[in-house]
């Protein structure tokens, strides 16, 4: 073993290993949490579990919004729809963009607009003011997620620092999530849907007040041209792929609008390719999207957010639909699941330390598979509740694993200057993740007559999928992971 700065690095873990887990660690650098940088890891933290908030909070309160508002049931999807579009369309472009312009500039803004939109949301009195408030919503999202987690990256070195930091980031995100349908459920119910909302205006003028004397700007020295052509392109790609999905969730996988969307979309990001491999400064270097590192990182994380989030709504299916529980207590037997989540957050450091990225994947992808497939014994009574419960809360550790190795493994071994592309590269996967999983499984759920049996069917194609995400990371990602103890 060599001390390095305060943290025991193994020796002998693969050549180059020693490299990599040093990165970083040089002379000055710190490798304990001072005041300071537990202040940055505070803001930084509460900040992006509001976001994960947002994408949950308003599941329960879409038909009480409708019928305050006046929304018709078809277009009551799109409270969700037009926040997804822009949540996901554009958050590789502001990712480049937080790296060109400055990181922290960029989280201000963006938190600024959430709170507007948020405020604007909160009293809309029309369906198109909640839509605009939803879209600003989105686009804020876009901004603030990126720019926060490169702030994130770039504030701790690569290393134990980093990964205890992505740790408690993916836990709360995660935690967030389940929050957020537990949180809008108890909101409606017992106040207004508008404080789903509301709720985010002080928690976002707090960090407004608070990170510009904790967080240093972050920029390159020199401001390379901002790729158009490619930001245009792997825009409207993105959009056309997220608007390809929800048409899917609506009409079916085989309708016309969902496979012509879905085909646009991924013709424009064959075109954003092409168009990087020429650029001088491209949005997503192509030298970057052959790393396998970023490649098998990105996938395994995408595979992850689809198969998680899709899986609590084919809980809340189970609960609501074949249980007949109200939906505040369905969101509330999700609260094991947020357990699990933040237990696995705190262990995926110490377990990447000890064993690596790549091994903390597979484990993850193992525990996350099994407890799915246990969801098979559920019965059409709540005798099976306590499986439920259990297969929820160890699913969750699981797959918290799987979420902090792919953060990690994505944004390791790229300098400063392109965390913000990695970073944002890594938001995009996520939400792309979220957006794609419900679609999927509600398709093959529907896809049966009885309820019950849908469920079953989706959670065996659940579990095939994180499986075969848990088989390509086993075959493509490389094997050589530092191996670090504090």
């Amino acid at each position: 073993m060599s001390v390095v700065e305060g943290v025991r690095v193994d020796a002998g873990a693969g050549k180059g290993a020693g490299k990599e887990a040093g990165k970083g660690l040089g002379p000055g650098t710190p490798v304990r949490l001072d005041g300071r940088l537990k202040l940055v890891l505070v803001v930084l933290l509460v900040a992006q579990f509001m976001l994960a908030v947002d994408f949950s909070i308003l599941n329960v309160a879409l038909p009480v919004i409708g019928e305050g508002l006046g929304f018709s049931l078809p277009d009551l999807q799109w409270i969700a729809t037009s926040f997804a579009l822009c949540a996901a369309g554009f958050t590789l472009l502001f990712g480049r963009v937080a790296d060109l312009f400055g990181r922290r500039r960029l989280f201000l803004v963006g938190l600024a607009v959430l709170a507007a939109s948020s405020l604007a949301g909160g009293l809309a009195n029309s369906p198109q003011a909640l839509l605009v408030a939803r879209v600003l919503q989105g686009l804020a999202t876009a901004a603030v997620t990126p720019a926060g987690l490169s702030l994130l990256t770039t504030s701790f070195p690569e290393g134990p620092l980093r990964q205890k930091a992505l740790g408690l980031n993916g836990a709360l995100m995660s935690a967030g999530f389940t929050t957020g349908a537990v949180l809008g459920g108890v909101l409606t119910d017992l106040l207004s849907w508008r404080w789903a909302f509301l709720v985010n205006v002080p928690v976002a003028l707090a960090v407004l007040l608070i990170a510009p004397a904790v967080i240093k700007e972050s920029r390159p020295t020199t401001r390379p041209k901002l790729d158009l052509p490619g930001a245009a392109a792997v825009t409207a790609g993105l959009l056309a792929l997220i608007y390809g999905l929800t048409q899917a969730g609506d009409h079916g996988w085989g309708s016309g609008p969902a496979l012509g969307w879905l085909a646009a979309g991924a013709a424009l990001l064959v075109v954003f390719y092409a168009v990087e491999s020429k650029a001088s400064s491209p949005l997503v270097p192509v030298s970057v999207l052959k790393r396998r590192t970023v490649a098998w990182g990105n996938i395994a994380g995408l595979i992850a957010f689809l198969t998680e989030t899709s899986l609590v709504f084919l809980m809340t299916l189970h609960l609501q639909d074949v249980l007949d529980f109200s939906a505040l207590t369905a969101g509330l037997s999700f609260g094991v699941l947020g357990v699990g989540t933040v237990i696995g957050g705190a262990l995926a450091a110490r377990v990447i330390a000890a064993t690596g990225t790549r091994t903390t994947l597979l484990a993850g992808g193992a525990v996350q598979a099994a407890a799915t497939l246990s969801l098979v014994g559920l019965g059409e009574t709540s005798g099976t509740l306590w499986l439920l419960l259990l297969a929820t809360f160890v699913g969750g550790i699981g797959n918290m694993l799987v979420i902090v190795g792919f953060m990690v493994t994505a944004t390791t071994g790229l300098p400063d200057h392109e965390q913000g592309m990695a970073t944002g590269l890594a938001t995009m996967t996520q939400q792309i993740g979220i957006t794609m999983g419900t679609p999927v499984m509600s398709a093959i759920a529907a896809s049966h007559t009885d309820v019950h049996g849908g469920i079953t069917t989706a959670l065996v194609v659940n579990t095939a999928i994180v499986l075969l995400g848990t088989l390509t990371t086993g075959l493509f990602l490389p094997g050589r992971a530092a191996r670090q103890r504090v």
